[in-house]
């Protein structure tokens, strides 16, 4: 403890070295010179910012000496990033925007220099958590879908899981509040444990993302953003209320966040409640019912060139697990089999502002508690606590000339525990560590490079389970693992409008306890399933290729991608029967899978308010041999007509129109054990914006899925072997008011 308070101490006399300055200013308009209110402005890697007042002011306090980026953001204005040197007391920096038909651009939290998309090597896809309710997403999982290269496996709407270009499980790497989040991703059978209160935006990588989070990120990343802080001296609350009627769905959240110049604080909590959904033949899916109580809170500190962030999250899920269209009731409680799943999410980031260089140090721990209960069966037949301590450093390297550099070190310790009479993967303990560095080279206007190199080494410990001739008899796990990757890309603006991208990175993948460990019944999947305690690596390497075309009113794009990876683990049906169940086994074959995204954007002058916007996306997986990979989506082509209108004197202000047809192909490219699924067409609908009640401006938006009650069944639907579909027509109604 003395040499913890030493080492406070340390840091804070560092911190009354710097000198505490301030940048300040007025933002314009370009054509009409008018100041521009409610304009944000913002320092990435400070975390500090303002907003324009009604003369288009600003002001920025308490800022180290040095040089950092500002990026200056508002609604139908292109986005600006400078990079300010802040040298003396009070720096003056005032801005011009431009109006612009073209989306407001984010900065990229997910890729290691936090830039903004235009300016990135590798190309990031971005999406708000409000634009995703906007469009009637009724979970998480069922948000990120709406996504281009991004789908689900799911069972019913509680329980899904992302599918990232055909990888998923434990392919695909989660991150919420800065750390990895580790529960049992390997299965499908139960969801993401997170809720979308309190996160502000989903960041996707398509791609290899293992130099910059270690194993588990080779099929890509989906980075979850926490809502930020309220601005300094500010005070802010609201609730949110959401019904879908569907599921007579209930979702409510209220939160409150407060600031000072040093202190910050923020509180939110939610609930949700859905019964049985209705397919389109208009039946209920008897226990695909849920509930969840989720609530999130954060505590800041900062001064001049130090700041830390505490961050904890408890999720509480109630799932039924549906197996049949059976008794048609509108009841909330799950009935047996059901799972109850705990997470608990605590992270703790520090950053340390030198003169020309930064350390960040982002420590996390994560609790997973799964049980699950069957029909006829007193307490838990599986009950797993899965303990996740992570650490990650990084330290940001002087800039020399045009090049930035980040070097760094992560890991974890895992344990995993098992209290139930069932056992799923034995009680072990997993460790990593991992060393890497990446570099950003900014030629000129036009030219980038980023390339970087990763070492990582995997351990896993795992307890014998049984004797020797048992039936479930699973042996002892002694193994480790290690892998170099490396990653180099390259974006060239030229032409004017036309950006291309090429990105070549290899990824590797550890097996997993239950591809190791398996043998026994999988009770989520109806199977028995058989490891094997000698697989390989998984080792990737994917190529990626971006073109895109942007002016005021016209955007196109492609993007292609080849992946091939060796030693794919993939699970495969047998000829055997155990107890009546199917019995499959853990397998490894070379594969590839290779596809892409394309799209148009067009927003016609003079009627910049009209928008139409067409996508494409495709997937195939093969293995070696020529058979067909499992979980691979269908292809499908997504319209979209949107209209946008910033009119302040109509009674619904900042109003969005939307209609989206999504047709869906036939997939008939499976794997073995897969049945065919027969191609559809969805159509939806929405509008939102602001009005004002009692003097009150409130959000409020009305969408609606499936509008035509379509009866369908997705390919990755685990619900469709049991000829059940996927939820019929639904509207949702959402209200957000501030207080």
């Amino acid at each position: 403890m003395k040499k913890i308070l030493l080492s406070l101490l340390f840091i804070l006399s560092i911190s009354a070295i710097y000198s505490q300055n301030s940048v300040t200013g007025t933002v314009t308009d370009a054509k009409t010179n008018e100041a521009l209110e409610q304009v944000s402005v913002y320092f990435p890697q400070l975390e500090k910012g303002d907003v324009t007042n009604e003369n288009g002011v600003y002001k920025v306090s308490n800022l180290p000496t040095g040089a950092y980026k500002v990026v200056l953001s508002y609604i139908g204005y292109q986005t600006i990033s400078k990079t300010i040197a802040i040298t003396s007391d009070e720096i003056i920096f005032d801005a011009v925007l431009n109006e612009s038909a073209i989306e407001m651009e984010e900065i990229i939290v997910s890729t290691p220099f936090h830039k903004l998309q235009s300016e990135n090597v590798m190309k990031v896809e971005y999406a708000s958590i409000t634009d995703l309710k906007n469009k009637g997403a009724i979970t998480l999982a069922d948000g990120i879908t709406k996504i281009a290269g991004v789908e689900s496996v799911s069972t019913g709407i509680g329980i899904g899981k992302p599918v990232i270009r055909g990888l998923n499980a434990n392919r695909v790497l989660v991150y919420t509040q800065g750390i990895r989040l580790e529960n049992q991703q390997f299965g499908d059978e139960h969801g993401l444990g997170v809720n979308d209160a309190g996160i502000s935006s989903v960041e996707v990588i398509k791609g290899p993302a293992s130099l910059l989070y270690g194993s588990d990120a080779m099929g890509g990343v989906l980075y979850l953003n926490p809502e930020k802080f309220a601005i300094n001296n500010d005070t802010e609350g609201d609730v949110n209320l959401n019904y879908y009627t569907n599921t007579l769905g209930i979702n409510a959240n209220a939160g409150f966040k407060t600031s000072g110049e040093h202190l910050k604080f923020l509180l939110r909590s939610a609930v949700t409640s859905h019964v049985d959904y209705k397919t389109g033949g208009d039946e209920r899916v008897t226990n695909s019912r849920f509930k969840e109580f989720d609530i999130k809170t954060g505590l800041a500190y900062q001064l001049t060139n130090f700041k830390t962030e505490l961050r904890y999250n408890y999720n509480n899920s109630n799932l039924g697990i549906p197996e049949e269209i059976g008794e048609q009731t509108t009841d909330r409680d799950p009935m047996d089999p059901h799972q109850t799943i705990d997470n608990q999410i605590l992270s703790l980031k520090n950053s340390l502002l030198l003169k020309k260089s930064s350390l960040d140090l982002t420590l996390g721990y994560t609790s997973n508690i799964r049980k699950e209960f069957e029909e006829d069966e007193e307490g838990a037949a599986l009950h797993m606590n899965l303990n996740t301590f992570t650490y990650n450093l990084q330290y940001h390297l002087p800039k020399y000339g045009i090049l930035e550099t980040i070097v760094g070190a992560q890991g974890l310790n895992q344990t995993n525990t098992n209290y139930g009479e069932e056992l799923l993967i034995p009680d072990a303990t997993t460790n990593d560590i991992g060393f890497y560095g990446t570099s950003h080279l900014h030629l000129n206007e036009n030219n980038d490079i980023q390339f970087g190199l990763r070492y990582d080494y995997r351990a896993i410990d795992g307890e014998q389970n049984g004797d020797i001739g048992d039936e479930d008899y699973i042996g002892a796990v002694d193994r480790d693992f290690n892998s170099f990757n490396a990653a180099i890309g390259y974006k060239l603006n030229f032409l004017d409008n036309f950006v291309a991208r090429i990105n070549v990175a290899s990824g590797y993948r550890a097996p997993n306890l239950a591809e190791l460990t398996s043998n026994g019944v999988h009770e989520g999947t109806n199977r028995y399933e058989i490891g094997d305690l000698t697989l390989n690596n998984e080792q990737n390497i994917q190529t990626d290729m971006a073109l895109e075309y942007k002016n005021e009113h016209f955007e196109i794009f492609v993007n292609g991608f080849y992946n091939s990876i060796n030693d794919y683990i993939y699970i495969s049906p047998t000829d055997e029967e155990i107890d009546d169940n199917l019995v499959y086994e853990y397998l490894q074959e070379d594969s590839k899978l290779y596809g892409g995204e394309a799209g148009i954007h067009i927003h016609p002058h003079p009627l910049d308010w009209l928008h139409f916007e067409s996508s494409y996306q495709t997937v195939t997986g093969k293995q070696k041999n020529d058979d067909n990979l499992p979980l691979i989506p269908a292809k499908n082509i997504t319209n979209t007509l949107r209209a946008e209108f910033t009119n302040s004197e109509t009674w619904l202000k900042n109003s969005q129109f939307f209609v989206t047809l999504k047709s869906t192909f036939s997939q008939d490219k499976i794997a073995s054990y897969e049945t065919e699924t027969d191609g559809y067409s969805l159509l939806s609908a929405g509008i939102s914006g602001k009005m004002e009640i009692f003097n009150t401006p409130m959000d409020i938006r009305i969408s609606g899925n499936n509008l035509l009650n379509k009866n369908y069944a997705s390919h990755l639907s685990r619900l469709k072997y049991d000829d059940i579909s996927n939820i019929g027509r639904n509207i949702s109604l959402g209200l957000s008011v501030p207080l």
